[in-house]
């Protein structure tokens, strides 16, 4: 596609004022719970990022419609991320039991999602201090992390429509294109 570069440019040079991680910030490590296709394990940070970069995508709340569409926009993508050599993790506040029903039912059992704690959404500065569902929900931010543990890109905003194709094309302008 033509546009990537393009798009990789845009994306790379857009880093939100609003998100306390700016691109070369230590990316905070953390271990926790989460669930793809429905299986529960643990997900470490550090462990993710030994495979190649990650693209770690918070989002207010499981089972509502920007989130729905945001996962659902991830899934259908998780090949190209794949190919980029990017594993891509979606963390909310929510219980693992709700996010064992959406990685089956709205991530297509095709990436993990992780139930991120008061102190990771206190180190990646995601609180949107508000709730839904019964939990204090996070900002919709989307974080590319190198593998060197630091931030390469942020996109922060709460409308789900950009997330996927900017952070992909972050991912991509890693490896040049």
């Amino acid at each position: 596609m033509r546009f990537v570069p393009a798009l990789a440019a845009i994306a790379l040079a857009a880093a939100p004022a609003a998100a306390a991680l700016a691109p070369g910030a230590k990316a905070p490590d953390f271990t926790t719970r989460g669930a793809i296709a429905g299986k529960v394990f643990t997900v470490h940070l550090a462990d993710q990022l030994k495979k190649g970069p990650v693209v770690l995508y918070f989002f207010p709340a499981a089972f509502t419609g920007g989130c729905n569409a945001e996962a659902h926009a991830f899934a259908e993508a998780i090949d190209q991320f794949k190919a980029a050599g990017a594993t891509v993790i979606g963390m909310s506040a929510d219980d693992i039991p709700t996010l064992q029903r959406f990685s089956q039912e709205k991530c297509a059992g095709k990436f993990a999602v992780a139930s991120a704690g008061p102190k990771v959404v206190a180190g990646y500065d995601v609180d949107l201090h508000h709730v839904v569902n019964g939990n204090n929900a996070t900002r919709r931010t989307s974080y590319v992390i190198g593998q060197d543990g630091r931030i390469k890109y942020v996109h922060d905003d709460l409308n789900a429509d950009h997330h996927v194709e900017l952070t992909l094309a972050a991912v991509k302008n890693l490896h040049g294109g």
